[in-house]
């Protein structure tokens, strides 16, 4: 496979639920070593995309291949090899309640390597924990014990368990206020850099996709509808498109993020930053 090929290949891709089809004749390709931003009005199908690609649902029509292999109807043992090449941060972190943080991040370490011994699990736990900017001492913790920022780091320890090529991101900044969101956006650029990974990022937050997204996917009328950069897309006429990216919302956080770039160029200069007042015109 090389550097930019599709790690993620989906064609003619159809899911129908009774005679409620949410999705029709979609194509997507996610390249390798990119964060592929997933955006979409409420009812275009994302959650069921993710959980398409990943084998939680069985699409009616289509294909689906994952690092060049098909995910669809796969033998379990053959299903297993390839699943253990992902992690995924579901909607609020979903993790067991009953479990501490730690033992969540060993769940699928005990699932795909059940002859590790105790000692070393406790050891890729405590460095997941870590890794993800959460205290060492949040190992011992319940998820009743954490905040929602917490929470969601913890999640995203449990998906880096297996050292993963691909990570699956569903809403990870849904819930935060601006700091633990923005804090989240750099944390997912950081190790996406560190550990050479490619994201598939599903996301209503415009500010997450102005920071860290390579190129958005644009999920509407049933299918992809456009993907690009953000510049890009603005270029296109659909009417979704141009609401959500040059609403108000949209807006902001493309001034937000030329605030930033102009900054950051100051910074990097050796000039003196702008005055508030003058970065907020």
């Amino acid at each position: 496979m090389s550097e930019r090929e599709s790690l993620i290949r989906v064609r003619g891709l159809k899911n129908q639920f009774g005679d409620q089809v949410i999705h029709e004749d979609l194509d997507l390709d996610v390249r390798r070593g990119e964060i592929l931003g997933v955006v979409g009005g409420s009812g275009t199908g994302k959650s069921v995309l993710m959980r398409s690609i990943i084998g939680l649902q069985t699409p009616t029509a289509g294909t689906i291949e994952v690092f060049g292999e098909n995910t669809i109807g796969r033998e379990e043992t053959e299903a297993t090899e390839i699943r253990k090449k992902w992690g995924v941060l579901f909607q609020g972190g979903a993790l067991f309640s009953t479990l501490t943080v730690a033992e969540n991040v060993q769940v699928p370490l005990k699932e795909f390597y059940p002859k590790l011994k105790p000692a070393l699990l406790d050891e890729i736990a405590g460095y997941k924990v870590v890794m993800t900017g959460l205290p060492a001492n949040a190992g011992p913790k319940y998820p009743s014990e954490l905040s929602g920022g917490m929470k969601k780091r913890a999640g995203l320890a449990r998906a880096l368990a297996l050292d993963p090529q691909l990570l699956f991101l569903d809403e990870p900044t849904a819930g935060l206020d601006p700091i633990g969101a923005a804090a989240f956006d750099d944390l997912t650029a950081s190790l996406q850099k560190t550990l050479g990974l490619t994201v598939f990022l599903i996301t209503h937050d415009l500010d997450t996709l102005h920071a860290i997204c390579d190129r958005v996917a644009v999920l509407a009328d049933k299918k992809v509808i456009a993907v690009g950069t953000i510049d890009e897309l603005l270029a296109l006429d659909h009417p979704w498109i141009q609401e959500y990216f040059n609403g108000p919302r949209g807006r902001a956080a493309t001034d937000a993020q030329e605030r930033i770039a102009a900054r950051n160029h100051d910074r990097d200069a050796g000039a003196e930053p702008a005055s508030p007042q003058a970065q907020r015109r």
